[in-house]
């Protein structure tokens, strides 16, 4: 191809992005993606022109939804994040749970969404609040325990979703139930238990007015609210018995006072949480903060670190409990368990300074939950780069530069790849998978602190690391393969490439680097090296078929550079001498008659070989690589410059 039609090809694809750009500029739908292809192909404009186009096109809806994707996660942060604020500084009930339900109705994106609450005194259930409902006898539903949909999500104890309300069989229909949902004319549903500890006090609820299939991110994200409304109602609750009590009993003023002095303690912890939450403070800041309050010592234990029988007796009770002089409250979200807060040496203690220490707990959830988030999203950003610049997909120096520049990582310095791949064999599918995404999490974290990519790729794990100075291919290999199967608790063999530059400007050098890792790693395994790590040049003259760019100059070097400098600065013969010794089945006797020196001389010149190239120069393995070094010096030497 002609350079002025590679440029002209260039062009072409450079002016086919910009009505993409202008579309993602504007927030375009993505209908409106098709409308550039489809007016080119009306214009009669050549098929090079329409298949710029349509690459354009692809990559601008995968940009498109990455944002979407983005800021999805962030409003859904935002929303969880002003929720844990509003219950901070809970001052009315009512308004909070409607907050939660118009959040909760906005980000799932639905009709309706609604809370229902247990009347113990009644026995039945009632709506305490809806948003987006439009029948009357919906909004004034009472409902027997146990029946309807929320019923079932009641008992259980566990989220439930109906594709189709009126042909699920799995809850008891009434004729009062199935009435209001079908004045409401409700198809799809979705309901999450508010629980206080083990107890469940009602359910939280996102509809659709059409068949819809609600999503595991969705179902979790209505279950932090649920959480958050369940908070609320036992915070608002616990102040009304507060309240009351000191009606009832008139309490002596000192009395009063010293229960008034614990309320604003447990206020000033919550907008100390709130203001933590706002300004990104992590798990850390949250224990100092109640260590303060608390007048003790509150540490974040991860799972396994404290004592397992009192983090479950928290976890399952769903409050702080005593475990000797500490107090321990479970870190848990979605039923996962993420840690605990423990309170060092404090065995008497408030209950409301219980309740503080139980709401330290669930902030540092949502802290733990949104950190994960965005590891994983940077993650995901990391090995999609990675992905793009072993298949070359995108060739413009420009936007690379930059998709590295926010991940903090340079293409244009030295940088090695490194194949990795687990030792061991798994018993079955699902444990080699697991296995795999732990060295692929494991990796990512590697590439994330060492300014490199990562990637999963060909049952195994692709990196990009820079290269620091003095620091050598091989080394990296074998830090990087020790680092790994620590981190994985299993034997992890790694193969490196030869250092390469300027990645953006050549990003296929990045799939042959990859080549000739796997080459490397594979020359491991078969050596049986398995849970090692090396390059290239650690295979001798192996290392030329390995190696992807045949680097036969170092491979002399590396072999007989120390005896070939050494002739160079003495003016000596030991490489004739060196080259005579082979020639002859290394024979003193033989080689002094083709040198037509003393045998002394041939003794003295061999064992200064052994000084310059070690003692086991004359071992099978070393002497085959010495003569294979020695013809390429020849052949070099004898080359034409």
């Amino acid at each position: 191809m002609s350079r002025d039609h590679v440029q002209s090809a260039e062009r072409s694809a450079d002016s086919a992005e910009a009505p993409f750009l202008e579309l993602l500029a504007r927030g375009a739908s993505a209908d409106a993606y098709e409308q550039p292809v489809l007016l080119a192909r009306a214009e009669g404009r050549p098929p090079e022109r329409i298949a710029a186009l349509e690459q354009a096109k692809l990559l601008a809806l995968r940009v498109r939804s990455e944002i979407e994707g983005r800021r999805r996660r962030e409003a859904e942060l935002s929303a969880l994040f002003e929720t844990a604020h509003d219950l901070a500084g809970l001052r009315d009930l009512d308004a909070v749970l409607q907050a939660i339900v118009q959040r909760a109705r906005s980000l799932l994106g639905t009709d309706i969404a609604y809370l229902s609450l247990n009347d113990e005194a009644r026995g039945d259930t009632y709506m305490r609040v809806t948003e987006g409902s439009v029948a009357a006898r919906f909004q004034q539903l009472r409902l027997g325990m146990g029946e309807g949909l929320g019923g079932l999500v009641a008992q259980t104890a566990r989220p439930y979703v109906t594709d189709d309300y009126f042909e699920d069989e799995r809850f008891q229909h009434t004729h009062t139930i199935d009435a209001g949902v079908r004045d409401e004319g409700l198809v799809a549903i979705l309901g999450v238990p508010l629980m206080i500890g083990p107890q469940v006090i009602g359910v939280l609820f996102a509809a659709d007015r059409r068949a819809r299939v609600f999503e595991r991110e969705q179902i979790a994200l209505l279950g932090s609210f649920a959480a958050l409304a369940a908070a609320a109602i036992d915070t608002a609750n616990w102040l009304a018995e507060t309240r009351s009590a000191l009606d009832r009993l008139g309490r002596a003023n000192e009395i009063i006072q010293d229960r008034s002095g614990v309320i604003e303690r447990a206020s000033d912890v919550h907008d100390r949480l709130a203001e933590l939450v706002l300004r990104g403070g992590g798990v850390h800041d949250v224990a100092a903060a109640v260590s303060e309050v608390l007048d003790g010592t509150v540490e974040f234990a991860e799972s396994g670190g404290a004592s397992t029988a009192a983090v479950e007796a928290s976890r399952t009770e769903g409050h702080a409990v005593r475990h000797g002089d500490d107090w321990v409250a479970a870190v848990a979200a979605g039923g996962e368990l993420l840690g605990a807060l423990v309170l060092r040496g404090h065995p008497g203690l408030d209950p409301v300074d219980q309740r503080t220490l139980e709401r330290a707990a669930m902030v540092t959830s949502l802290l733990l939950l949104a950190r994960r988030s965005a590891s994983e999203a940077e993650q995901r950003v990391r090995g999609e780069l990675l992905d793009d610049l072993l298949d070359a997909r995108d060739r413009d120096p420009r936007l690379l530069r930059e998709r590295a520049a926010r991940l903090h990582a340079d293409l244009d310095g030295p940088h090695v790849v490194l194949a990795a791949r687990l030792d061991a064999t798994a018993a079955d599918a699902g444990q080699e998978s697991a296995a795999r995404r732990r060295l692929w999490s494991a990796a990512s974290h590697l590439a994330t602190t060492r300014h490199g990519l990562a990637a999963a790729r060909d049952g195994g794990t692709v990196l990009l690391l820079p290269l620091a100075p003095g620091d050598t291919a091989t080394t990296l290999a074998r830090r990087t393969a020790k680092h790994l199967g620590t981190a994985v608790h299993e034997g992890v063999t790694v193969g490196a490439s030869a250092p390469v530059e300027q990645l953006a400007a050549r990003p296929d050098a990045v799939a042959a680097a990859y080549a000739e890792g796997q080459r490397c790693l594979d020359a491991l395994r078969l050596l049986g090296r398995a849970g090692d790590g090396a390059a290239a040049e650690d295979f001798g003259f192996l290392g030329l078929l390995l190696a992807g760019d045949r680097d036969i100059s170092g491979f002399v070097d590396r072999t007989i550079g120390g005896v070939v400098a050494y002739d160079e600065r003495r003016g000596t013969d030991l490489l004739r001498t060196l080259d005579a010794y082979f020639a002859c089945g290394m024979s003193p006797a033989r080689t002094k008659d083709d040198l037509h020196v003393h045998v002394n001389t041939v003794a003295q010149r061999l064992e200064r070989v052994g000084r310059l190239l070690g003692d086991d120069w004359q071992s099978p393995a070393r002497a085959l690589e010495i003569q294979l070094a020695l013809r390429l010096h020849r052949l070099s030497s004898a080359a034409p410059h």
